[in-house]
């Protein structure tokens, strides 16, 4: 296992590199490229300096968090081939500068959606939070104009400027499409990019819908244990897996987390977790909470042991965080809670792996 922070380059975040080395534990970063537009190469050059600049902070940039997929690819239209032609190239050149993971979802139109990113919790912080009711009243781009004006000055993962005009339009189309049409996508995606996964050694991991459930018509489909069998079924490459995120999964209370954990985890199609809490209001309302057990409603302990008994090799970065201590940074990526997040799930590991020898 090891454990790693998600990190924006470009002076595009608050934490830096250093800052990262010296927190104990942590080994790298998950990295992106949100300047690139959507649907274009990754050029070697680009991702060559990328990883130098890590390399010299003392830390590996083995996980690129998110290679996005272009809209084509996910409606299925005719320009899907170049853009898929497209995305193994950026394989080929991130397989050359030691990348062993990509994490990216195929999530339509909203990556993920909420309805508060600072929302005051009792003991002072901030976290992000999700209104079911307050979101679905606001229509597509009042959400977008809330998320993005609130964002501190920083980007957003999955509401890049580029995309912000054409979401209404987006969303329209995707309402005509049945989704089993949306599968289908996904097997084409997958059953093109798999071969160059295998050939070059690249585990694959796609997010679960956060959250797990429909919102303004749009498909949604990774989002309990029986639609991510379903998932891996699409193809059965061992590099064709999932980044188990607790806290996207663990929105939908009927979803057993170590359950999940162990049953996929098992099956080796797991390379990356991300790893949070979450506090539930009601079926559907919930605020980001601190990582510990008690502050919300997963158990960490059971889901870090079910990682640990299930042999887990892969990589984990403690996910959201609160902004505490008068941070300010992009929401939910703060330095402080994040690092306390990480020594506790680090140190969890070290306690159940000293009880099982």
């Amino acid at each position: 296992m090891k454990m790693i922070l998600r990190w924006f380059p470009n002076g595009d975040d608050s934490v830096t590199l250093q800052q990262i080395k010296q927190t104990p534990g942590i080994s790298g970063v998950a990295a992106c490229m949100p300047q690139i537009p959507v649907g274009d190469v990754w050029k070697l050059e680009d991702v060559r300096a990328l990883k130098d600049e890590i390399h010299a902070a003392g830390l590996e940039m083995e996980v690129i968090e998110s290679v996005n997929i272009h809209e084509d690819i996910k409606k299925g239209l005719a320009g899907r081939d170049q853009y898929i032609e497209n995305y193994i190239k950026t394989i080929k050149n991130l397989h050359k500068v030691g990348v062993k993971c990509i994490c990216y979802n195929f999530m339509p139109v909203l990556d993920w959606a909420r309805s508060h990113l600072a929302y005051p919790l009792q003991d002072g912080s901030t976290a992000m939070a999700y209104r079911h009711d307050e979101v679905m009243k606001m229509n597509p781009t009042r959400l977008a104009e809330s998320m993005v004006g609130n964002s501190s000055g920083y980007s957003l993962p999955g509401w890049e400027t580029e995309r912000l005009g054409v979401m209404a339009a987006d969303i329209e189309f995707y309402q005509s499409m049945s989704e089993e049409t949306y599968w289908d996508n996904m097997k084409y995606f997958l059953d093109a990019i798999m071969p160059y996964a295998e050939q070059y050694n690249m585990r694959f991991g796609i997010h679960p819908d956060d959250p797990p459930w429909p919102i303004y018509g749009l498909p949604r489909v990774i989002t309990n244990a029986d639609n991510i069998r379903k998932f891996l079924d699409l193809n059965k490459s061992k590099n064709n897996g999932l980044t188990l995120c607790t806290g996207s999964l663990g929105a939908n209370l009927a979803n057993d987390i170590p359950a999940i954990v162990k049953e996929f985890v098992g099956m080796g199609r797991v390379p990356f977790v991300h790893l949070r809490n979450i506090k539930h209001l009601n079926e559907k309302d919930f605020n980001e909470s601190a990582h510990l057990s008690s502050e919300g409603d997963l158990n960490m302990f059971d889901v870090v042991k079910a990682l640990y008994d299930a042999d887990f090799d892969g990589y984990i970065r403690p996910d959201h965080g609160r902004m505490i201590w008068g941070e300010q940074a992009r929401p939910g990526y703060g330095l402080y809670d994040r690092a306390l997040g990480a020594n506790y799930l680090v140190g969890l590991w070290e306690a159940i792996d000293r009880m099982s020898k």
